[in-house]
């Protein structure tokens, strides 16, 4: 394939989420044809999942500089940038106005199967890097179809594979068979039909990041109005100093408040922490659930579990392409010991671009979250960074492409995981996980002033 027939290709986004409508404005800016494949019947399906979830960022942190700049035009409102919205507001107020702007660029109910080279499975080294992309797709409708293109940017995120209960990273035995007693999300208590599964219940809540603290100070407001509610908070390691993040003291208020939220259900009996506990299997006794760890415990019967283990990335519909993924966190070699969870926390991670993202397989690359594979953490505004960079590249301009951009909070970004409850005064509350508004510019290669993450 020559120079010239590529450039007639579209660059083939996968998923119309924050990141991938943020590289399809940054293609349309450089003049470059983008194809988002979203396989919802909207744009956001996964942030639309959590909409009763407020942001830890806040409206100025959310909006991508392309993505505004195609906006404006259409007589779009740019909201107060200092406030939080809920994920239902992200999707409805930016995310679905920037997908209708970029019409028929966008196609709904198209989820992508496969993606490979050209008459080439991964083996196939003669001739592969001159052949373009085939993109595999199945319609809502079930029909199949094949598109061509001259790059495939992955933002389909992680939100549909989420961690098991399992200690071993695998599911707990009987977990599957539980399944009709069991979330793998933060539910949501304003919904009267999802109040009514918890309230008067037993619930195990598994899991010791910011989703799991949301949780258990949900269930603890039940608790004060139902009699009989109770948590039963499972947690692989001890409690300590750091169990509960910073409290009062953490750099990151909002976090900090979920901690003690969580601590006070447990001080206050609404909840019940058992530590050291290893999931191994999931029993049923008569219409409750019983949880055996792997030294042979067994705790008292459960009504419901909620899981919040974290997510991993799909790579199934990639199994053709030669990627270079780290073996433990299944993100890009060159970004893997940038995030790693063991030593980074959201804001202490390095500014990254094209050179981190890209793979032996030229002109495929995975943005957004699943660029961080199995890390926790992420930032909305370093995923429209990458894609900046990235389509820069593919613009053949590569002095953009290694010019990072990146300005932060000096505490970090977070993207979610908050109460969902309407803050009565954003400031006071601290509504996204790095309230302070003093900014950082962040060269290529230095790394953020801060220890702060999320």
């Amino acid at each position: 394939m020559n120079a010239l027939t590529a450039d007639k290709l579209p660059v083939v986004v996968i998923g119309a989420g924050p990141s991938g409508l943020a590289a399809a404005a940054h293609l349309v800016a450089r003049g470059i044809e983008p194809l988002v494949l979203e396989t919802g019947t909207a744009a956001g399906r996964a942030v639309r999942e959590w909409s009763h979830v407020r942001l830890f960022s806040t409206w100025g942190e959310l909006i991508d500089p392309a993505a505004e700049k195609l906006l404006a035009p259409a007589g779009w409102v740019r909201p107060d940038a200092s406030t939080y919205p809920t994920g239902g507001d992200w999707a409805e107020r930016y995310l679905q106005p920037l997908a209708d702007v970029l019409g028929d660029k966008v196609r709904y109910g198209a989820t992508v199967t496969g993606v490979a080279r050209a008459g080439r499975d991964r083996i196939v080294d003669s001739g592969r890097d001159d052949q373009p992309f085939t993109v595999h797709i199945q319609s809502s409708d079930g029909a199949e179809e094949r598109i061509t293109a001259r790059a495939v940017i992955d933002a389909s995120g992680t939100w549909s594979v989420p961690s098991p209960m399992g200690a071993d990273g695998l599911p707990a035995l009987g977990e599957k068979k539980a399944a009709d007693r069991i979330t793998y999300r933060v539910p949501n208590l304003s919904d009267p039909a999802v109040r009514a599964r918890y309230a008067g219940k037993r619930t195990a809540v598994v899991g010791s990041g910011a989703s799991a603290f949301t949780a258990l100070a949900l269930l603890a407001d039940l608790a004060k109005e139902n009699d009989g509610t109770h948590a039963v908070w499972i947690l692989r390691s001890g409690i300590s100093d750091s169990t509960y993040g910073g409290g009062e003291a953490d750099q990151l208020p909002a976090r900090g408040a979920l901690g003690l939220r969580a601590k006070a259900a447990v001080e206050a009996g609404q909840a019940s922490a058992v530590t050291g506990f290893r999931s191994q299997a999931v029993e049923r006794d008569g219409d409750r659930l019983v949880l055996v760890a792997e030294d042979g415990r067994r705790l008292d019967p459960v009504d419901e579990i909620i899981v919040l283990t974290g997510f991993r990335p799909d790579l199934s519909f990639l199994s053709e392409l030669r990627l270079g993924l780290d073996e433990r966190l299944q993100a890009p070699t060159a970004l893997a010991p940038l995030i790693d969870p063991n030593v980074h926390s959201c804001g202490t991670v390095y500014p990254h671009g094209v050179n981190e993202l890209s793979h032996p397989e030229q002109g495929v690359y995975l943005v957004g979250m699943k660029s961080y594979g199995r890390a926790p953490t992420f930032l909305a505004v370093t995923g429209y960074e990458q894609v900046r960079s990235i389509t820069a590249a593919i613009a053949g301009d590569q002095e953009a492409a290694e010019r990072v951009e990146l300005t932060l909070p000096e505490t970090g970004v977070c993207g979610g995981a908050g109460l969902f409850d309407e803050p009565e005064n954003p400031e006071e509350s601290g509504g996204g996980c790095c309230a302070a508004p003093t900014t950082l510019q962040i060269g290529v290669g230095a790394p953020t002033a801060t220890s702060g993450g999320c």
